[in-house]
């Protein structure tokens, strides 16, 4: 790799604050905002919306969808397209 062209590779906290998970890891993203990690050192910190804590595919979470009437609705809206 060539010297000096790359971004810094640190560690830096994603911190998910919905469900209050964070976890360390080493990434290039940077920010103004740091945060005290449990080994007494600081870090920055990233704010995620979501994570692998609250995303329904890994917490097994489903949310239903109203999906009954949706072509209907879209039909009396805009009008049934002729053929």
């Amino acid at each position: 790799m060539k010297p000096g062209i790359h971004p810094a590779y640190r560690h830096v906290v994603f911190r998910d604050r919905a469900a209050g998970f964070a976890f360390l890891t080493r990434s290039t993203a940077t920010s103004d905002r740091t945060v005290e990690w449990e080994d007494g050192n600081t870090y920055p910190v990233i704010d995620v919306e979501i994570s692998s804590a609250s995303h329904p595919f890994y917490t097994g979470t489903r949310r239903v969808l109203d999906t009954a009437g949706r072509v209907e609705r879209f039909e009396r809206r805009y009008g049934r397209r002729e053929r």
